[in-house]
């Protein structure tokens, strides 16, 4: 696997070996020793799956309890996904990744803890995977507004499908303290 910082240096672009031939190809998606390797200190304990139409946008989510590193990879279709900083203290605070993941690139997107996390559909449909360093907490769950001004994250489609709570969310100088990291 090669892994590749960000702009934000602790989210990490990783591209598998990918290995083809006439029947069509093979790659592991995670290896826990090569993520030790590559000085990740992530155990992982649940998986999720999203299935969604084009258009439509997830997040911008956190967890303030049960803190979540994630390995966001696409099973089916294309997606841009994005990740923003709420670490206070971090250098990047405010700041946001944004990749294009797709089948096609089969690259993964590694997403600390103290980071929003959300995804618009490119393609018809799409098959979202992603590993968590813990288990979802509906209690310990916020967001971020996905349009903030201040973020101005360039989601590239005029009216994306978004779920009635994710319209709600706060902007970011509307988060109060304690949900920051």
């Amino acid at each position: 696997m090669e892994y590749t910082t960000t702009d934000i240096e602790d989210v990490v672009l990783i591209k598998p070996s990918v290995f083809t031939d006439s029947r069509g190809y093979f790659f592991e998606s995670y290896r826990k020793e090569n993520f030790r390797e590559a000085q990740f200190n992530v155990q992982f304990v649940q998986d999720n799956v999203s299935h969604s139409h084009r258009h439509a946008l997830r997040g911008l989510h956190y967890q303030v309890e049960n803190l979540q590193d994630k390995l966001i990879m696409v099973l089916q279709g294309e997606i841009v996904d994005v990740a923003v900083d709420l670490r206070r203290s971090s250098p990047t605070f405010g700041n946001y990744v944004s990749r294009i993941l797709s089948a096609d690139n089969k690259h993964q997107l590694f997403i600390p803890k103290g980071f929003a996390h959300g995804f618009l559909v490119l393609s018809a449909h799409a098959l979202v995977h992603y590993k968590c360093s813990d288990y979802y907490n509906a209690d310990g769950e916020r967001g971020l507004k996905w349009d903030d001004p201040q973020l101005n994250i360039s989601w590239n489609v005029e009216e994306p499908i978004i779920s009635d709570k994710d319209q709600q969310q706060p902007l970011l100088n509307e988060i109060p303290e304690d949900d920051l990291f």
